[in-house]
């Protein structure tokens, strides 16, 4: 009996994206065809989406879902208002297999409001409190996948309590002058991405500083 041959696979069918035309403004949002939640932990989840974005593009987006963060751009200028210190932390971080020069920051929870969430967190991984506080800056960290936004407040008139980190937390408070933060994001010594939009726009708004 003859060996029927097999049929070759069929190819696989490749959307290329157009850019829309010259002038063309998109707007709205996607809508969501179907959404499957594959992972869920205790700090994020992870749903596969069929969406319909705008524009007419219709894909499968896996997105981390997060509920935000708080990030304290905590400035002293008791020791030297044209060059304030900036409360920095050092810590041990997992999946950059490295020690990082950061800012405080820490999870929004369900339900909580930004300055209160700020207040907490401060509070537990340095022991500093602030009388005042104002909103400095939102961005998305890292938006292709990620939904977690990054809202950046300004701490000032900085006293010192005492600290209450997590179990899991092992943390070096460093109180930095300005110039010298610079200095390292400069140098390529600080790699962390909220400390550095945070701080290079603070020293740009303050340019005598």
């Amino acid at each position: 009996m003859p060996t029927r041959k097999k049929s070759a696979p069929e190819p696989l069918a490749i959307t290329v994206a157009k850019p829309a035309p010259l002038g063309t403004k998109l707007r709205g949002k996607a809508r969501v065809v179907s959404s499957k939640t594959v992972y869920k932990g205790k700090v994020f989840s992870v749903t596969a989406d069929q969406v319909i974005e705008p524009g007419g593009v219709t894909a499968r987006r896996d997105v981390i879902r997060h509920n935000g963060s708080v990030v304290i751009l905590a400035v002293d200028h008791a020791r030297n208002s044209s060059d304030p210190d900036i409360l920095l932390i050092r810590q041990y971080r997992h999946a950059a297999e490295q020690f990082l020069l950061e800012l405080p920051a820490g999870r929004i929870e369900p339900g909580e409001k930004l300055i209160p969430a700020a207040k907490r967190e401060l509070i537990e991984e340095t022991g500093y409190r602030a009388k005042k506080w104002s909103h400095h800056v939102r961005y998305f960290a890292s938006p292709g996948f990620l939904s977690e936004a990054m809202n950046v407040l300004l701490a000032e008139e900085l006293t010192l309590g005492e600290a209450a980190p997590e179990d899991d937390e092992r943390i070096e408070i460093l109180m930095t002058p300005l110039s010298e933060v610079i200095r390292l994001i400069h140098a390529g010594k600080i790699l962390d991405g909220k400390t550095l939009v945070a701080v290079l726009l603070y020293a740009s708004l303050h340019p005598n500083k």
